[in-house]
């Protein structure tokens, strides 16, 4: 015969198993620096729902445009913007007023 376990420590594993989960699925918020020409600070990976927030530290006015056409944020120096992912998948962007400036996003399903 197996030993049972109190109720009590199963319904504590159990809201233990719940409460991680949901920690889990909580969006993330990432900062994407705008800055001489750059992007920078941009994370290795995300996930669907999370929050990405565009900061433009340069000089000019800059876009990030989703080559999907899933985002675009247009800044002019010291704006800011946000984004959500709405989907999973690689997504390159750029700015549009400098085609050099470039990137890339990779969403994960949440």
């Amino acid at each position: 015969m197996r030993p049972r376990l109190p109720p009590a420590l199963i319904a504590l594993a159990a809201a233990s198993l719940l409460l991680s989960a949901r920690v889990a699925a909580a969006p993330q918020t990432y900062t994407v620096i705008i800055n001489k020409m750059r992007f920078e600070s941009v994370p290795a990976q995300v996930r669907r729902g999370d929050v990405i927030v565009w900061v433009n530290r340069d000089i000019f006015r800059h876009t990030a445009t989703a080559v999907n056409g899933s985002f675009n944020v247009d800044l002019l120096p010291g704006a800011k913007a946000q984004t959500v992912m709405r989907s999973a998948g690689i997504v390159p962007f750029t700015c549009k007023y400098h085609p050099g400036m470039r990137g890339t996003l990779r969403v994960a399903p949440r």
